[in-house]
């Protein structure tokens, strides 16, 4: 393919998305493929001569976009959002057209500063504390990861290593692997999963503490837990706590953590992956509360900030605790810009060494909607979950799990658990609507959340519509099957009388 045939072919493909994106509510949001559909149409091997761009556009839409699950779709209630925008699209392509390895300064030194220069705007964005700004004197920064799953691992893997290093120094007479096998780290049962595989990962248990009846991890919890493992001669090492929990939104007490974290030494992490984006609002400050406390703390961009996947901001209050633990040198990875205050190579922050040009898309979208954009989009879906909210108040056949959470609205049908259970198979079946279901206390609720490229009050009226349609039509065919079910118990229970009245007759 020469320069001429790919401008042809990228036209055609923006083209393609655009007008994919654009007319995306014509599509029903779950695919209707089985397992293995994808198998039987593509050949075994791959074509041994060149095929032409347009052969393989015509493809794309023959047999990869009927496979689709739209995300990017109104009608994707499931999860959290998964955010995007066509700056940032043209991002990502001019970052693949570059196509760099920035794992060093000297490798693209425009990919670290851009990175150093976007992670600082967003901080600011967020009102951050100000140790977490590379301009700031000290040692602390924000870097690009690309999940909320490697922020959380780097802080662990980073708060292990720190520990076993401080106890060495303190307790010599200890062996590594004796340090090693007595560790031990916290979080909510309501945290997400990522962060118990992060304890697998970095091989040490990460003990899974009760919420309290509102979903929030206080530090009460955590100060037992602590004084438990610590009496068993266990050592405390990391606290991850959630600012949006993965199944309500809720919010654990920071503030209450934090003080028990520093008491215990203890490294204290806040997973703020979805909620993050809200810390730009000031009718959301208190979310805030207890951030200047914190040794780190995540927050995904392709969550709220309408940057694709993938593209999460971690922020350190001492990046050198990361370097320390992580730096591993040749001298192919050396040069002389080595070391220069706030020029990091973010090599060092990360697990692994190679580095995407994410901080491109980033600074397109930055620029392009601006903050004043950015925090229009947040609020629009906080108005668009209170209408959904509403809508579930004012039907009493529905009732709230948890309190709305931003976007997200956690309900269910009142009954029975196999009401709400069947009335999301057949939202399913439909698949006009797309939903997870989740279970607090015994009790299955239906996770609705404010997802798309660009939701309207319409799109919230067609789900609830369907929704409440579908509750009608379940409890109509329950109510026939109870009649019939009934009919057929007094039938069966006169016929018995008749047999037995033969039978007497017979006598």
């Amino acid at each position: 393919m020469d320069a001429q045939a790919f401008r042809e072919f990228g036209k055609a493909a923006v083209d393609f998305v655009a007008d994919y994106l654009e007319n995306i509510r014509d599509h029903d949001v779950l695919p209707s493929v089985e397992p293995g559909y994808l198998l039987d149409l593509l050949p075994k091997q791959m074509p041994e001569t060149p095929e032409t761009w347009s052969e393989v556009l015509k493809d794309i839409d023959r047999v990869i976009k009927p496979g689709l699950t739209h995300w990017q779709s109104p009608n994707m209630h499931a999860y959290y959002p998964t955010s995007v925008s066509y700056p940032s699209i043209v991002g990502e392509m001019l970052a693949s057209g570059f196509s760099i390895m920035g794992f060093s300064w000297i490798c693209s030194p425009a990919c670290t500063e851009l990175e150093v220069v976007v992670m600082d705007w967003l901080a600011k964005f967020l009102n951050l504390p100000q140790h977490f700004l590379h301009e700031n004197e000290g040692p602390g920064g924000g870097v690009i990861q690309g999940s909320a799953s490697e922020a959380v691992l780097v802080a662990v893997l980073a708060a292990r290593e720190q520990a076993v290093r401080r106890l060495r120094l303190s307790q010599p007479e200890l062996s590594e692997s004796e340090i090693r096998g007595k560790l031990i780290a916290y979080s909510s049962d309501q945290s997400n999963s990522c962060i118990e595989k992060a304890g697998v990962l970095a091989a040490m248990p990460i003990k899974l503490l009760p919420a309290g009846e509102d979903l929030v991890l206080r530090g009460d919890a955590l100060k037992h837990a602590i004084e438990q493992d610590v009496a068993a001669g266990l050592i405390p090492v990391i606290c991850i706590a959630s600012l949006g929990t993965t199944g309500t939104c809720a919010y654990d007490d920071i503030e209450s953590l934090a003080t028990i974290c520093e008491q215990n030494d203890v490294w204290l992490h806040v997973d703020a992956a979805y909620a993050g984006g809200a810390f730009a609002l000031e009718e959301c400050s208190e979310l805030r509360r207890g951030l200047e406390r914190v040794d780190s703390l995540n927050f995904n961009l392709h969550k709220f900030m309408l940057v694709n996947f993938d593209c999460a901001a971690m922020w350190l209050r001492d990046a050198n605790k990361v370097i320390d633990s992580f730096n591993v040198d040749r001298i192919y990875l050396k040069h002389k810009h080595e070391g220069q205050t706030q020029i990091p190579d973010f090599r060092h922050w990360q697990i692994p060494l190679g580095r995407r040009f994410r901080a491109l898309k980033v600074w397109i979208t930055f620029r392009t909607l601006g903050a004043e954009g950015l925090r229009a989009h947040i609020r629009k879906h906080i108005r668009l979950a209170e209408q959904f909210e509403d809508l579930v108040k004012a039907d009493e056949r529905f009732e709230l799990i948890a309190p709305r959470a931003l976007g997200l609205v956690c309900f269910r049908a009142k009954g029975d658990n196999e009401i709400t259970s069947q009335l999301l198979q057949r939202l399913m079946e439909r698949k006009k609507i797309y939903m997870v279901k989740a279970e607090h206390c015994g009790q299955l609720f239906l996770r609705f959340a404010v997802c798309g490229m660009d939701p309207k009050p319409s799109d919230i009226e067609f789900a609830w519509t369907e929704i409440e349609s579908q509750l009608t039509s379940l409890c109509a065919e329950q109510q026939v099957n109870s009649r019939k079910a009934g009919e057929l118990s007094e039938l069966t229970h006169h016929l018995s009388g008749l047999h037995l009245t033969n039978e007497t007759l017979q006598r």
